[in-house]
């Protein structure tokens, strides 16, 4: 029965009081803000940027390393560019100075055989001569 007598003194419309109820609640955020949520906001937003400084720390060193693994590929990748391109000119350079020691080779040989048929044929014509002088001097001889 208690209950039913404060049922009477329930208000809908707003008096004056509605301005001490908002002004109470006004002070009382102004307090929990100062004593309760600020030391919890700061120490939630040092903990985010400790937290977000280690990763993105992190980031950053995994960045930096991706970085450089890509400039050395790079470097590899030209090293080895440059290095096939001085095997193929060495190479290149190897088989021109082979084909002109060949050539050379031939040209000498060609002469020499040259040579050597000439003097081949100075003798085989020589012989001839002395082949016929002497078949001469047999058939003389024979004859006498």
């Amino acid at each position: 029965m208690h209950l039913l007598a404060f049922a009477g003194a329930i208000q809908l419309f707003p008096d004056g009081t509605i301005f001490i109820h908002i002004a109470l609640v006004l002070i009382m955020i102004w307090v929990l803000n100062r004593t309760f949520f600020r030391p919890i906001n700061n120490v939630i937003a040092s903990r985010d940027k400790f937290h977000g400084g280690r990763n993105t720390e992190a980031e950053s060193i995994l960045n930096d390393a991706a970085q450089k693994e890509s400039k050395y590929t790079q470097e590899m990748l030209a090293a080895r560019s440059e290095g096939y391109e001085l095997s193929a000119e060495r190479r290149s350079k190897a088989v021109a100075d082979r084909q002109a020691r060949i050539a050379a080779a031939k040209a000498e040989t060609g002469a020499k055989l040259a040579g050597e048929k000439d003097q081949l044929a100075k003798l085989t014509a020589e012989a001839r001569a002395e082949i016929a002088s002497e078949a001469d001097k047999l058939a003389e001889q024979i004859s006498t």
